[in-house]
């Protein structure tokens, strides 16, 4: 038993607790191996770090505004509603299985074989494209705070050859510092996240302040049809479903406070509550920052927003000194965001192999005996994360195309662990029924909500996964994404055939071998 950390309540009453989630995770079928260390604060800056808004909205606004204009704001509250429909049947599986690795271990009790297999492979190597897709996302910062940032050529633009090029180093150089972090063990790495939060939410909020008093037009902005350059996707719908790949970018990995279930003190009433609190602070969080951009921005038709982004309201609307000022704390929440990204891939990776589901499992199954963390998979995390921006070195397209696949990966093992959830309840599952006191259950809205997530789900993949040309002229660069997620399937059932054993699929709701195997134990 590890020695008691310090709360509040008596440490008698500490060890207690610890005693009984580990007691709660045995009856689940796994021995204790992780510290708890976390608490509800540390859970739910998993999730939220892992969305980020700070950072995925300044890396992601120059393509809504590029496509969709002031009207582009309106994706948002749709994906929004849509994702917090997926957060809910995710927070209700939280709350029946806290194990590490979030979608993997839910995944499998609702799919028994490949199926349930696959929602973990398709969220790690999503997770992995994410670690380097938020790495990239410095390049949209550092070089508006300081030119010497630029490393190679002269421009930042992420969408040019200079600017991809330049991401690769900060990126890779970022990755680094996230691996050395997480190998320091979990309190190391919640303390860089607690902190990285509390300076996240609080310069969001002073952000908000300020834009809104910089504002030089009224909310009615974002009601009216102004653009930019016009896109080659022209000013109509197609434009709009085109945009709303910066909203789907945003709100996805809320189910990273599951990923840490192992380490979270009672993590059956927190982990719930750390998921939907991490979905709907970033949804209304987000929302407020779109408004408050566009009717802050110096200019909406310079074409400025649709090449240097939020940067260019930030610096323009407040001035360089203080605008430069929140552009560091925005630098600060893209470095955490890709610490908690790592985080989460390297506990589905390790709940993965502890299960003997992926190569090289006794090597990234071992927990170090001084942290109490599994550093193997963090370290192949983020070398996995360093090598694909090293392949793509100088690639203008980089960006978008590794965020298009980032979303795809995700997002279909989201609609996986979704699709079998409405699977079992239109088969009157018991489990999904009812819950224990005190337990999260989605109840008798269960069914309406599950359908809409999977509906939901199927939308937002078919709309990201539509290939769209770069220009007059398509290209194969157009179906990268989908290749990608191609390759992920097949090179996913070739690892699947090749690790699982037999019993692989014991795991599975209603199935014997594993104790407490219904959603009411």
């Amino acid at each position: 038993m590890r020695d008691p950390i310090s709360t509040a309540a008596p440490a008698s009453a500490s060890v207690a607790e610890d005693r009984g989630d580990a007691e709660d995770l045995a009856r689940l079928g796994y021995r204790q191996e992780l510290r708890r260390d976390l608490g509800s604060l540390s859970a739910f800056a998993a999730g939220f770090s892992y969305v980020s808004i700070l950072t995925t909205v300044f890396q992601l606004f120059v393509i809504g505004y590029a496509f969709g204009g002031t009207r582009f704001f309106w994706t948002w509250p749709v994906v929004f509603l849509g994702q917090l429909a997926v957060a809910l049947n995710l927070a209700e599986m939280g709350s029946r299985y806290p194990v590490a690795g979030s979608v993997y271990p839910w995944g499998r009790r609702v799919w028994a074989g490949a199926p349930g297999w696959l929602a973990g492979w398709l969220k790690l190597v999503g997770d992995v494209v994410s670690v380097a897709a938020a790495a990239i996302a410095l390049q949209a910062i550092l070089p508006s705070v300081w030119s010497g940032f630029q490393l190679l050529g002269g421009d930042p633009s992420l969408t040019s050859r200079d600017g991809a090029a330049n991401a690769v180093l900060l990126g890779a150089g970022l990755i680094v510092l996230t691996t050395a972090i997480n190998m320091a063990g979990v309190k190391v790495m919640a303390w860089v996240n607690d902190v990285g939060v509390m300076a996240e939410l609080g310069g969001v909020a002073l952000l908000l302040v300020a834009l809104f008093l910089s504002a030089v037009r009224g909310p009615g902005v974002v009601l009216e049809p102004i653009y930019g350059p016009p896109s080659s996707l022209g000013t109509g719908a197609a434009g709009l479903l085109a945009a709303a790949l910066m909203p789907a970018y945003v709100l996805y990995g809320f189910d990273s406070a599951g990923s840490l279930a192992e380490e979270t003190q009672n993590p059956r009433r927190i982990v719930p509550g750390a998921i939907l609190k991490a979905v709907v602070a970033s949804g209304v969080g987000g929302a407020l920052l779109l408004l408050a951009a566009l009717m802050a921005a110096p200019s909406l038709t310079d074409g400025r927003l649709a090449t240097e982004g939020l940067a260019y309201v930030v610096v323009g609307a407040l001035g360089p000194t203080l605008g430069k000022v929140f552009l560091v704390d925005v630098a600060l929440a893209v470095c955490v965001c890709t610490l908690a990204i790592q985080t989460g891939a390297s506990r589905l990776a390790f709940s993965m192999a502890r299960d003997g589901a992926l190569p090289c499992a006794p090597a990234l199954s071992r927990v170090s005996r001084r942290t109490k963390t599994p550093v193997a998979p963090a370290i192949v995390v983020g070398a996995l994360a360093s090598g694909m921006l090293v392949v793509n070195y100088g690639e203008a397209q980089l960006f978008v195309l590794i965020t298009e696949t980032a979303v795809l990966l995700v997002n279909l093992s989201y609609l996986v662990v979704t699709a079998g959830m409405l699977l079992r309840r239109l088969r009157r599952w018991p489990g999904l029924a009812g819950a224990p006191a005190g337990v999260f259950s989605l109840g008798r809205a269960g069914l309406a909500l599950n359908a809409a997530a999977v509906a939901w789900g199927v939308a937002l993949i078919a709309n990201i996964a539509w290939p769209r040309p770069d220009g007059a002229e398509a290209t194969w660069m157009e179906y990268f994404p989908v290749l990608g997620v191609a390759a992920t399937l097949v090179i996913g059932l070739g690892v699947f055939v090749a690790t699982q054993r037999p019993a692989g699929a014991r795991v599975a709701i209603g199935q014997p071998g594993e104790r407490s195997a219904s959603l009411t134990s």
